[in-house]
């Protein structure tokens, strides 16, 4: 990899392999730049160098991980962003594996999530995905939609299940098959607090993949959301929130494990130094980099794989491939999320299982998701000790134009923890007041959710699509593949291997 001089350190020089036998020639490997060190970037390097390509990884941040980061309040040290993977694909699994972490996979509490509606809480349905149920006349389910709304959901295995449309909602699936009450009361709350959006907006391909094919292969929606649950091993009769699983000390350890792995194997880690410019360079690419103190860098290599955010990636690709340009993704809200650390011995009962999950137009409540985190993972419960409890509380939904000055969501830290603490007293239904706070956090994460509009996968296909037609150049990253780890993870190592095939 050629590249000047940045802080004493010179980018070591590409190896050579030998083809053709003991006899053989020996010819530079392929090198690789990836732009961006979120898990995303650091699966594609993995996957890259485990194919014998030199890997140059260059990330802006002073930190690895993206959206899966680590905080220390009040003496313990947790996850800042992500704090577990779906359970539907052996992605992350595989990869947890590969990383020596296999043992220390675990599972939530199986005491279930809550969900908040209007009218009171609820006990959140088993065996739903996005909050859609495989049984409408499960216990959980009628309790939540009332006798009337649970026949209404269970008309769904008698609608002709027709072929997709190239493009529909969430919303527009759920309420054309289980009608309005499955949408308002169980819906709304999952999506809005796993994507931060209303299932009006959110293209059902890009959240739920696959969900609709299911649909026609099952005749119904509620076969189709059982088999995805079948497919994903959930546990037979398990509660909500059971169909992912977690690290033991947090998901952060995946990337330090990646990182350590990447160092191993000789992969070249640049951290604080940001990708300005992506131009031709002869028959491969070079990566121009500014740094924080102002250092002009330019990384040349055969293949460059982009792992930003959807909006900064289309920027960073527009000079190489100039198609792109009024292709650029729509950016996701700006996620907060507030980490409280409480002396409160009352929480041990676990009063709302492992969580709540919030529906818009709950009284009095900003938040749209609670985790309590010590309920969920036993590992923290015993590393916290007896009578502290760890809540963590998220706001920040896309934009309503409906919303009024009264409807606002806290924005300044401060606000942002009177807000948490009043939402988790009401949510938790044990009142909490400053002096019960042992510690607390604040951390704002933008543009970490992709958010998938409807017509957003087609973005992506026509996006790749272009990107594809110059040899040499991939895209990954959660606005591409889907949200979650369960997505990022496997997209981003076959995009990486597809790549890395036609190098070699």
């Amino acid at each position: 990899m050629e590249a000047e001089q940045s802080e004493g350190r010179r980018v070591p020089a590409a190896r050579a392999v030998v083809v053709g036998g003991s006899e053989g020639r020996r010819v530079p490997a392929a090198r690789a730049v990836v732009v961006g060190g979120g898990v995303a970037g650091l699966s594609a390097a993995l996957e890259l160098r485990g194919r014998g390509v030199d890997v140059t990884v260059l990330e802006a941040a002073d930190r690895w991980g993206g959206c899966v980061g680590v905080h220390e309040v009040a003496g313990l040290t947790l996850d800042s962003g992500a704090e577990s993977f779906a359970t539907r694909t052996d992605g992350v699994k595989s990869l947890l594996d590969e990383l020596g972490l296999a043992g220390e996979v675990v599972t939530p509490h199986p005491s279930g999530a809550w969900v908040q509606l209007p009218s009171g809480a609820e006990e959140l349905p088993k065996a739903g995905v996005l909050g859609i149920p495989s049984n409408p006349w499960d216990r959980e389910v009628r309790s939540a939609l009332g006798w009337w709304g649970s026949f209404r959901a269970s008309l769904d295995r008698y609608l002709p299940a027709r072929p997709p449309r190239e493009q529909e909602s969430v919303a527009a699936v759920v309420r054309a098959r289980m009608g309005r009450r499955v949408l308002e009361r169980l819906v709304a709350p999952v999506v809005g607090g796993v994507h931060s959006a209303d299932p009006e907006l959110l293209d059902i391909d890009m959240v739920a993949p696959g969900l609709r094919t299911l649909m026609v292969e099952r005749g119904s929606l509620a076969g189709a959301v059982a088999a995805q649950r079948e497919r994903g091993a959930a546990r037979a009769g398990a509660k909500a929130g059971s169909a992912v699983a977690g690290v033991r000390g947090g998901m952060n350890r995946l990337v330090t494990a990646l990182v350590s792995r990447l160092a191993d194997d000789g992969a070249t880690l640049v951290s604080g130094e940001r990708a300005e410019r992506l131009d031709r360079s002869g028959s491969g690419w070079r990566v121009g980099t500014v740094r924080s103190d102002g250092t002009v860098n330019a990384y040349d290599a055969d293949c460059v794989v982009v792992a930003l955010g959807g909006p900064a990636a289309v920027e960073l690709l527009s000079d190489a491939v100039p198609e792109l340009a009024g292709h650029e993704p729509v950016p996701g809200p700006e996620v907060k999320l507030v980490t409280l650390v409480l002396d409160k011995p009352e929480l041990g009962t676990r009063p709302r299982g492992t969580g709540v999950l919030v529906a818009p137009q709950s009284p009095g409540i900003h938040a749209k998701a609670l985790t309590h985190a010590t309920a969920k993972w036993s590992w923290l419960a015993d590393e916290a000790g007896p009578g502290t409890h760890v809540v963590r509380l998220s706001y920040g939904r896309a934009e309503d134009p409906g919303a009024t000055p009264a409807d606002q969501e806290p924005e300044t830290d401060g606000e942002l923890f009177r807000a948490a603490l009043a939402d988790a007293s009401l949510l938790l239904t044990v009142p909490l007041a400053p002096e019960d706070v042992l510690g607390w956090d604040v951390v704002r994460w933008e543009d970490v959710l992709p958010f998938a509009t409807v017509g957003h996968r087609e973005r992506v296909a026509e996006i790749r699509r272009l990107v594809a037609a110059q040899p040499g150049l991939a895209v990954v990253g959660g606005w591409a593949a889907g949200n979650g780890l369960a997505s990022v993870v496997p997209d981003a190592r076959r995009q990486a291997g597809e790549l890395a095939d036609r190098l070699v």
